[in-house]
């Protein structure tokens, strides 16, 4: 059951498919990767917020940043950790409790899992996280509402104004820019997806 903040069955998809999913040919640093670390100070602190298999972090640590890295998956924090050679936190979105902490988050691929109700909320956590003047990208599939894949994972599947919404709700930002762009999910199906940056004021 879909609970306020996080899907269980959406976790327990992860964990036993951590090895799979972790082993995913990623590009090295995608264009966004690299337009968001351009963004923040030489060698700033970054928490990459359900990193996944660690491949994003990686790129992080090798540009000089130090690197905060995050999972819900026990599976996958673990071979996380293993690749980056460093602690990965297991760690729900709400449970994020750091306070001005981060120069920038990034959030690739992860809060499109965050059921609807409870995503202004995570993201009013992520705000908090952030230091004045930090940047702040996520990344989400397309829709109207939120349902499972058909690998039983659940998403959001928010609209523009859905999303816009639940940012201003968790506020203040200096401003809220959205991008669709379109790209393949892990089952190979073709989505457009909705690319979010926003900057907590200084």
């Amino acid at each position: 059951m879909t609970g306020a903040n996080h899907d269980p069955e959406t976790l327990a998809f992860y964990d036993r498919e951590a090895a799979a999913y972790a082993g995913r040919r990623l590009p090295k640093a995608s264009e966004r990767l690299t337009d968001f670390l351009a963004a923040l100070p030489v060698g700033g602190r970054v928490l990459d917020l359900g990193c996944g298999g660690g491949q994003d972090s990686e790129v992080m640590l090798a540009h000089g940043f130090e690197v905060t890295a995050t999972d819900g998956s026990p599976g996958l924090a673990r071979i996380a950790q293993a690749r980056l050679g460093q602690p990965v936190r297991i760690q729900l979105f709400e449970d994020l409790d750091d306070e001005a902490a981060f120069d920038g988050i990034w959030a690739n691929a992860s809060l499109l899992h965050v059921p609807t109700p409870g995503l202004a909320k995570i993201l009013g956590r992520v705000h908090r996280a952030l230091r004045p003047g930090g940047t702040f990208h996520a990344s989400y599939k397309a829709g109207e509402s939120g349902g499972r894949d058909t690998l039983g994972r659940y998403f959001n599947f928010p609209s523009e104004a859905a999303l816009r919404d639940a940012y201003e709700l968790a506020g203040p930002w200096a401003g809220i820019t959205i991008s669709q762009g379109v790209g393949h999910s892990y089952e190979q199906e073709e989505r457009t997806w909705l690319l979010v940056t926003v900057v907590r004021p200084a």
